[in-house]
């Protein structure tokens, strides 16, 4: 629904300048965890320490056939999570801290 789909939907992987330029990095990124692999445009900021990247969850509509969907692909950050990842105190899916790598993108892909 159109009206269920505002604010930001960037889906973009904020990082440290300093690990773009150390990583080789231009424009996109690789993000593998021990459960998938995406592929997102960078946003470079200061706001980011070194060594740890944000992945703002998204919509994850990418090849979706619903047209509202369509017009508002990107990626899903539950592609790096592990549903068998259980925090015990609350219960609940472990959706921060998941370890990951960041390489170069040889392709870049449309979603």
């Amino acid at each position: 629904m159109p009206t269920l789909v505002g604010g930001s939907n960037t889906c973009t992987l904020q990082i440290n300048p300093a690990d773009v330029e150390r990583l080789g990095l231009d424009g996109f990124a690789t993000v593998t965890s021990a459960t998938g692999t995406l592929t997102v445009p960078l946003e470079p900021t200061d706001t980011i320490m070194p060594g740890v990247v944000s992945l703002p969850h998204g919509w994850g509509h990418g090849g979706s056939v619903q047209a509202v969907a369509a017009e508002h692909a990107g990626v899903s950050a539950n592609t790096l999570t592990d549903e068998s990842a259980i925090d015990v105190l609350s219960g609940n899916a472990v959706f921060n801290g998941v370890p990951v790598t960041i390489s170069a993108t040889a392709v870049i892909t449309t979603h």
